[in-house]
């Protein structure tokens, strides 16, 4: 049990924010990641379909013996509660960890949320943090162009595309005096430095791959099944698209230096 791979899935490779942070914190751990890169992004797509792709991507992880399965993905993060019951699995995804992170770092009690339409729209985030704690107030943002532009590799803080749109979608947290910003969707944080120069440095960002992988390792260590291995452990990653496509832009949420091992797959043979 101990060294069967972590398991993480994403419609695309946002999810890889969160990976590279894992592989930071618990670089011994056996790691399998499934990007859905054929039906990216879920943010747009009905309640209905995200619960059918997100099962779906579920029953792959399973299939590969996984001790623990992260949904490295702020919209299936959303929903939850709907998808986690149905598996006996250990499984977290980005949600509780982040709305923990932000409560302990706001001041004012003043937290603002971006993410992508299906997870504004939820209410996820918002609803959890009234319920940790109802002094807070919290204010939200859909930011539908924020995935294809970082997946279209988009991302430098100078370009001026990059700017507009941060820019424009950002407009609605003016005057709202929020300390604190969740990156609600794990894509985010690769346009962080153009989030934050727009929303002004007194603002903290919260970055949801940060915050799960410490919640990640807090669940292994408390469940006793941390890896035992002494050297870096293995990583596969899956996708269910170009192969091509996956490794160029992985080396923007990765680096040049990561080590890809990418095969694709056929999602649809995989029971809801």
């Amino acid at each position: 049990m101990y060294n069967k791979p972590i398991g993480i899935f994403d419609s695309g490779l946002g999810g890889l924010t969160a990976l590279k942070e894992i592989v930071k914190l618990m670089p011994n751990e056996n790691i399998v990641y499934f990007g859905d890169t054929s039906r990216v992004p879920y943010g747009s797509k009905s309640r209905e379909t995200i619960l059918n792709y997100s099962m779906q991507d579920i029953s792959f992880l399973k299939s590969m013996n996984v001790k623990i399965i992260v949904a490295a993905c702020g919209t299936v993060s959303s929903m939850l509660n709907e998808i986690s019951n149905n598996y006996n699995t250990l499984f977290t995804g980005v949600l509780e960890p982040t709305c923990q992170a932000a409560l302990r770092a706001s001041d004012n009690h003043k937290i603002g949320v971006i993410g992508t339409t299906a997870t504004i729209k939820s209410n996820s985030y918002k609803k959890l943090i009234n319920k940790l704690d109802s002094s807070y107030t919290v204010y939200q943002v859909d930011c539908p162009l924020f995935v294809p532009m970082i997946e279209y590799g988009i991302i430098n803080s100078d370009d001026v595309l990059v700017k507009e749109t941060v820019k424009r979608h950002l407009h609605s947290f003016i005057n709202t005096g929020i300390d604190t910003l969740i990156l609600g969707c794990t894509h985010y944080p690769i346009i962080s430095e153009a989030i934050q120069n727009e929303i002004g440095q007194n603002v903290k960002l919260i970055d949801s791959g940060k915050e799960t992988a410490r919640f990640v390792y807090n669940l292994l260590k408390d469940n006793n099944i941390l890896s035992h291995k002494s050297e870096i452990g293995q990583k596969h990653f899956f996708v269910s698209d170009s192969t091509e496509n996956f490794s160029r832009i992985a080396n923007i949420f990765l680096g040049e230096n990561f080590k890809l091992d990418v095969k694709k797959i056929d999602i649809n043979q995989y029971s809801i």
